[in-house]
Order: structure tokens, then sequence, then C-alpha cells
């Protein structure tokens, strides 16, 4: 059996003011290169220029575009961050990149009552320790953990990796629906369809 989930129309989201999208690049761009942003507020990556690990700024920014206002009908938000990785990448240190993550979660999750979702990268032989300090600390502050990994038989044409989906409760608490499941994947032009191992159309 597979499963391909209906999506979602980010321009559309953004329009209707639901989507708050900051571009890394361009921000990056505009604090190395320019005098001082254009809307004279700190820009999300002042830290950039400063050469420091304050996050300040960064979380300042998440938390008041989050923050709905009172004709705000939407609500518990979702916060992504893609990915965390390239914050250790420009000079932050893993204990200021863990509390900046923090934070956004007291804020999102806590106050704001939604969720916060969080890409990092790991490989079993990586020999960049502040990067699997983070990826630990995170898998063992999370509810539930998304593993995406090629096959270990290699490239095939029909089956592009498998994802392993591996809830996180306390083992009291846990049911049967809790135990980890794992699906692979295909990434076609403008989606991506899931199915049980072993259940890809190639095979059957």
């Amino acid at each position: 059996m597979s499963f391909c989930p209906q999506g979602v129309s980010l321009p559309a989201a953004k329009e209707r003011g639901q989507l708050v999208f900051l571009e890394g690049l361009k921000s990056c761009f505009e604090v190395l290169f320019k005098e001082e942003p254009p809307t004279g507020q700190p820009s999300p990556l002042q830290f950039i220029r400063e050469g420091g690990s304050n996050l300040k700024a960064l979380y300042e920014f998440v938390r008041t575009s989050l923050t709905p206002s009172e004709s705000d009908s939407w609500k518990c938000p979702v916060l992504l961050v893609d990915d965390v990785s390239v914050l250790l990448s420009l000079g932050m240190r893993p204990v200021d990149v863990l509390d900046f993550i923090h934070y956004c979660r007291a804020t999102v999750c806590s106050q704001l009552k939604g969720n916060v979702v969080v890409l990092v990268h790991s490989s079993e032989n990586s020999d960049d320790t502040e990067n699997e300090l983070v990826v630990n600390a995170l898998c063992h502050q999370s509810n539930l953990i998304l593993w995406a990994e090629g096959l270990a038989t290699g490239y095939c044409k029909d089956i592009h990796g498998q994802l392993k989906i591996i809830p996180r409760r306390p083992a009291e608490l846990s049911t049967e629906r809790d135990l980890p499941r794992t699906y692979q994947y295909k990434i076609q032009d403008r989606n991506v369809t899931f199915f049980a191992r072993g259940m890809s159309a190639a095979v059957l």
C-alpha cells in the first residue's frame, strides 16, 4: 500500500499571512554587503557580521513572526528550521545552537501550542563531533524522529530511500502504535510517494 499526502501551496499560504519565510542566503548577503537592513531593524542573522554566537536576533524574529495578532484566525504554528547544521558551519557553538532551539521550543510548543521541526544531517562515520553532539541532543529532546537515509543495497531507480518513523515516549506510556516504522519512498516531480518495504510498484 502506498500513500501520497496532499501538498500545501506555499505561495498561497504566504499571501494569507500563514507563512513567514526567512531566506538565509539573501539575508546573509544583506548583512555582509549592506550597511543596514532595509527595514532599519537588526537582521536576524546579525551574528554573522558581529562574529559572535548571539542568536537572540534570530530568536526574536521567530517569536514575533509566529506570535499571532488578534486578527489572526490560525493557531498552532509550526517552525521549520532547515537546517540547523548551517548554524554550526557559520561558526556557532553547539551550546548556542541548542539554546536557540530550546527557546524556540519553549515559545512555539509551550506558549503557542505549536510544533518545531528541525532538520539536521548525520552520518555513522562522521568526524564532526560538534554536529553529532547537536544531533544526539535534538534526538533526545524530540517527541518524534524522522530518519531519512539511502538504501543499504545502493541505488535503485524505483526506490530512492527509506524513512524511519521513531516515536519517543516514556516506556510506561508507549503503545503498539509507538513502535518504530519504516517506509520506503520515491521522489517524483512534485511529490513523494511512500510505501511499505517490498511493496513498491517495481516489486509488485
